[in-house]
């Protein structure tokens, strides 16, 4: 059985999205990012860079949400674009596109929107203007076919997913008016069953929600260790 260390975050929750979807065995393991519980010995032995998600299957051990989506995609041979370089050039682009740009963005601009212990206005308009953008190239693409890779449903799709639908804390309350393929999209996804369990997989653990001391330390250890 695969074991999956989880938080509520928008990375974990697309995996657990592929993993409802694909009907796939699976030990939830929750990891209290803001409890610390990514900088323990055993967690750092699953994933050194002490992020969350992570997958144990077997002798296999993957870490990043998009190398997981693409492992078990290929592992199962579900939610994967039919076989050939036009259909593999375009799977790759696009989780890569997801994993080199709308995911450090978008975290980025929820980051110092929210977080930062000082609202530096050219650090917010610098990541919320890359994010809009990036999030612009998803929806143009959506506005030529249903899917990101044409007309089936794949890793790509729920790559996607789990970063846009929380656009609200992105890039704030009104920005899905500038973006109605991708909220098409979104919304489809959503209201599949498999995705109402990914979402609500947080709830089995009773995270901690406070930002409190302990938290920032554990999060953001950048603002507490100076770098020469």
């Amino acid at each position: 059985m695969i074991k999956f260390y989880y938080s509520g975050a928008p990375n974990p929750t697309k995996v657990a999205l592929f993993l409802e979807e694909a009907g796939l065995p699976y030990e939830p393991i929750p990891v209290d990012t803001r409890k610390g519980d990514q900088h323990k010995p055993d967690y750092l032995a699953v994933n050194p860079n002490a992020k969350v998600p992570a997958i144990v299957d077997g002798d296999a051990v993957v870490f990043d949400s998009n190398a997981i989506l693409l492992y078990l995609g290929e592992k199962t041979g579900k939610f994967m674009p039919p076989k050939g370089d036009k259909a593999r050039g375009e799977l790759l682009s696009w989780l890569m596109f997801v994993a080199s740009g709308v995911g450090p963005y978008a975290g980025q601009s929820v980051h110092f929107r929210n977080y930062a212990p000082e609202k530096i206005e050219y650090a917010m308009n610098r990541y919320a203007f890359e994010a809009q953008r990036h999030f612009g190239i998803l929806d143009a693409r959506l506005a030529k076919q249903k899917y990101m890779l044409g007309n089936i449903y794949t890793i790509v799709d729920m790559d996607v997913w789990g970063w846009a639908r929380l656009m609200p804390n992105i890039l704030g309350e009104t920005a899905w008016a500038k973006f109605p393929n991708l909220k098409r999209l979104v919304d489809e996804i959503s209201a599949r069953p498999a995705a109402q369990r990914a979402v609500v997989l947080k709830d089995k653990h009773k995270f901690k929600t406070e930002m409190d001391e302990e938290s920032r330390k554990a999060m953001f250890p950048h603002l507490s260790t100076k770098v020469a």
